[in-house]
């Protein structure tokens, strides 16, 4: 059973999309950081690039917008391959200072800005129109061919003059009539647009998208999804007057949950949120899958862990990758990572095997709709793939970076904070005529201290200095600083002071 889930918060919406029981996507709008691809701006040109072959756009947001020149050209460019635009410089598409309508297509992520671009896409129900284009196409994931064939010839009847169309998905099966209405639609919103570009001065939002939960409604809610809960009112309402309006025979999908309890906890899904930002990943089998992300690529190790198989060494490898690679699909998916991806799934002496593995990759990953490229298996056994960046990391979105360890996972260890500890208190013995000093750590570390019987004894005596260390919680852990410093009787009238 395929459910969406809707947790309306006061500050966030949170929208789940579970299969058979199982969370494999998670989607969060806050109300101060609301998704703004879709999103249609007045922008200016602030800066061309001719060596990236790239513009940045001011559209109003923190960052100025990443606009490629394959994404600033006009129709007669469209759907052109890669190298064709190699001859093309930026420097003669757009202009520094110029006016431009852009369309934001990826989520500003980390110290990146949004990437844009100005060939104009408007989503329906069934359809997608195209304006700068007269380009007709028909999603991949309709693989019948005579069903594909039948809609292409249905939407060149239907498009508008000079416009483009892509048949959507969820258009399978469906009429004329469905189209008419969707174009119908569509055509008096981009009306809207053109009007509303003609007014104020860059930069401006000139259209907006749909919310999280009306855009999951128009573009995900179809037939195969079973259930559409949602645990606010207001917003069940509004849901159930779009679905009237796009789908009306999926009005009996939608239902309203009134329960006193957190939908999420009744539905086991934020158990399996927490589960989502461990770096170790544990397999039904007993193996378990570990992710690490650097700056540039996620690497994902396979391990057979707990798990001995039943017939012979080969067997158990193979079992443990192929269930491992069910796995990654499901958790690149869930946490929405992109970019290059290195998996080291566990060494295989048959090449059979090796391409049993990689076609249960692929095969997992068909389920993702965010594109992505499995690029084979390297000399060293390790598989090289590609995952499309749309928006930010689901950790992103849940966490921060430890403000003790600045987000590197490691702290000083007991042996480094002493000799750290050693160091002061020789500095201090050499260049001062103090007698005694007083030190703060963190409480954490003054236990260390504590446990590490006769090694502060020993620096003392070696120093010729006495010390006094005290708790500070307010510390990083990994700082020890000097409080005082003089001789034994201030220093000892001033921990009374701090004692009492």
């Amino acid at each position: 059973m395929n459910q969406i889930i809707v947790d309306v918060g006061i500050n966030e919406n949170r929208l789940a999309l579970v299969e058979d029981e199982e969370l494999v996507e998670l989607y969060i709008e806050r109300r101060n950081n609301k998704r703004i691809v879709g999103n249609i701006y007045k922008g200016r040109v602030v800066n061309v690039l001719p060596g990236m072959q790239a513009a940045f756009v001011d559209i109003g947001l923190e960052k100025n917008c990443f606009l490629y020149v394959k994404d600033a050209l006009g129709q007669e460019f469209f759907n052109k391959d890669e190298d064709q635009y190699n001859d093309i410089s930026i420097k003669d598409v757009v202009k520094q200072g110029q006016e431009i309508i852009v369309q934001v297509i990826k989520e500003p992520i980390a110290s990146k800005g949004a990437r844009v671009t100005t060939n104009i896409t408007l989503p329906g129900r069934y359809l997608v129109l195209m304006p700068h284009t007269t380009y007709v196409g028909v999603s991949r994931k309709i693989s019948c061919s005579d069903e594909r064939s039948r809609l292409k010839e249905e939407i060149e009847e239907l498009k508008p003059d000079n416009m483009g169309i892509i048949v959507r998905t969820v258009a399978e099966g469906k009429n004329k009539d469905d189209f008419k209405e969707d174009i119908k639609f569509l055509l008096k919103l981009w009306q809207k647009i053109e009007k509303e570009k003609k007014l104020g001065f860059a930069p401006r939002a000139i259209y907006k998208d749909f919310d999280l939960i009306n855009k999951t409604i128009r573009d995900t809610f179809s037939k195969n999804i079973d259930k559409f809960i949602i645990n606010d009112p207001d917003e069940y309402k509004n849901a159930m007057e779009l679905v009237e309006l796009l789908s009306p025979h999926l009005k009996d999908r939608i239902s309203y949950f009134d329960e006193a309890t957190d939908i999420f906890g009744y539905y086991k899904i934020e158990s399996q949120i927490n589960k989502s930002l461990n770096r170790t990943i544990w397999l039904k089998s007993g193996g378990y899958i570990v992710l690490d992300n650097t700056e540039a690529l996620t690497v994902i190790d396979v391990n057979t862990g707990k798990y001995v198989g039943s017939i012979d060494l080969e067997d158990t490898v193979l079992n443990t990758n192929l269930e491992a690679a069910i796995e990654i699909a499901k958790q690149l998916r869930l946490r929405d990572i992109g970019g290059i991806i290195i998996i080291d799934f566990i060494d295989m002496t048959n090449e059979e095997d090796d391409q049993k593995v990689l076609d249960a990759l692929e095969k997992a990953l068909n389920k993702d709709r965010t594109k992505s490229k499995v690029l084979g298996m390297t000399e060293l056994g390790l598989v090289e793939m590609t995952r499309k960046k749309v928006r930010q990391r689901l950790e992103s979105l849940l966490q921060k970076k430890c403000p003790c360890c600045d987000g590197t996972g490691r702290l000083l260890n007991e042996y480094t904070l002493l000799h750290k500890f050693e160091k002061e208190m020789t500095r201090i013995s050499v260049h001062t005529n103090s007698q005694a000093v007083v030190f703060e750590v963190h409480p954490t570390v003054l236990q260390v201290f504590k446990q590490e019987d006769g090694i502060v004894e020993e620096i003392e005596n070696k120093t010729n200095l006495k010390s006094f260390v005290l708790s500070n919680p307010f510390l990083h852990y990994n700082d020890i600083v000097v409080k005082a410093m003089g001789n034994i009787q201030t220093i000892k009238k001033l921990i009374d002071e701090i004692d009492s």
